[in-house]
C-alpha cells in the first residue's frame, strides 16, 4: 500500500507518486535528508534507506541513435551502452546531455524517476531487477525514492529487461 505523509497527500505529491496512484499499483515511498555533499545520488539513498545498492536502481537518460532512451539499473553498477543499444535495437548509444534529460523527464539529476516523466521515453530496466521482489527508484526528487515490484515498473513504462548494467 501506498504511504504517503501529510505533506505528499496534500500537494498531490511527485509526477511520479501520482502515476503509480493513478495506475492503483501498489507502492511505499521513502523519504531521507538529501545531503549535497555525498558523492552519489543512488549509494547515498541505499544507505539512508538501510537498503542493498543492488535493490536501489538509478535512472540514467542515454541518446541512442538519436533517441533520448532511458536505463534503470542497479545503484552498485553503471550502465553498459553497448548493451542499452542492443537492448534497444540502437547501434550506438552515448549519456544524453544532463539539461536536455532534465528537461524532456520534467525533473532534476539525482531526482530524475522512471515513472512520470514530461515525456514519455522508451526504457530499458536492467534484468537484475527481476530477481527481487522489490526494488526502489527515485520518486522524482532527490531525497525521495518509491519502492514497487519490478514487473510494475516494467509494466508502467513499456520497459524492455535486457541486462545493460555492468558491476
Amino acid at each position: 500500500m501506498a504511504k504517503k505523509s501529510k505533506k505528499q497527500q496534500q500537494s498531490g505529491g511527485t509526477p511520479a507518486t501520482v502515476a503509480l496512484t493513478s495506475a492503483g499499483v501498489p507502492f511505499t515511498v521513502h523519504a531521507y535528508d538529501h545531503d549535497p555533499a555525498h558523492p552519489s545520488y543512488g549509494e547515498e539513498a541505499a544507505e539512508a534507506m538501510g537498503v542493498s545498492p543492488d535493490r536501489v536502481f538509478k535512472t540514467l537518460v542515454a541518446d541512442v541513435d538519436g533517441t533520448l532512451t532511458v536505463a534503470v539499473v542497479p545503484v552498485a553498477g553503471s550502465l553498459d551502452l553497448k548493451a542499452l543499444a542492443a537492448a534497444t535495437g540502437g547501434k550506438r548509444a552515448a549519456m544524453a546531455d544532463p539539461a536536455l534529460a532534465e528537461r524532456t523527464t520534467g525533473y532534476v539529476r539525482g531526482g530524475i524517476s522512471p515513472l512520470g516523466q514530461r515525456k514519455k521515453l522508451p526504457t530499458v530496466l536492467d534484468a537484475s531487477a527481476s530477481a527481487h521482489e522489490t526494488i526502489c527508484v527515485s520518486a522524482g526528487r532527490r531525497g525521495l525514492e518509491v519502492e514497487l515490484a519490478p514487473q510494475d515498473l516494467a509494466d508502467l513504462t513499456n520497459a524492455v529487461l535486457a541486462p545493460v548494467a555492468r558491476a
